[in-house]
């Protein structure tokens, strides 16, 4: 299924499959996963629980293993839950998550990876 608003995007995504770690405004629940897509302006994840809508996370994102890992703040702007492959499977929440507060290097991190894999499928 491909999201309507695709076309509407700022920054062009990617398929790629990087760890993260996200955490909530109080630290309370730490959740590592990994990304569906990402771009400049922010990432898709899969989670086992929905977000609330413009809850504030941080975000630590380790595209690769020999550099250190991305950290900035996050707003979730979009969550679509999943309905399970079978009856004894549990929902997920395709959840977006914007960038806040990254980094200008790290933006260029990003946007260099998203850039590499474009010209890489094309």
């Amino acid at each position: 299924m491909m999201w309507e608003g695709m076309d509407q995007r700022r920054f062009p995504r990617v398929n790629y499959k990087c760890r993260i770690r996200l955490s909530g405004e109080t630290g309370d629940s730490v959740l590592d996963t990994q990304t569906e897509n990402i771009g400049a302006g922010g990432i898709c994840v899969v989670l086992e629980k929905g977000l609330q809508l413009f809850a504030q996370v941080s975000l630590d994102i380790f595209l690769d293993e020999k550099n250190s890992p991305i950290s900035c703040g996050g707003t979730v702007v979009w969550v679509v839950k999943r309905h399970p492959m079978t009856q004894a499977g549990a929902f997920k929440y395709d959840t977006g998550i914007e960038f806040t507060g990254i980094s200008p290097e790290d933006k260029k991190r990003v946007s260099d990876l998203v850039e590499y894999i474009l010209q890489a499928e094309a």
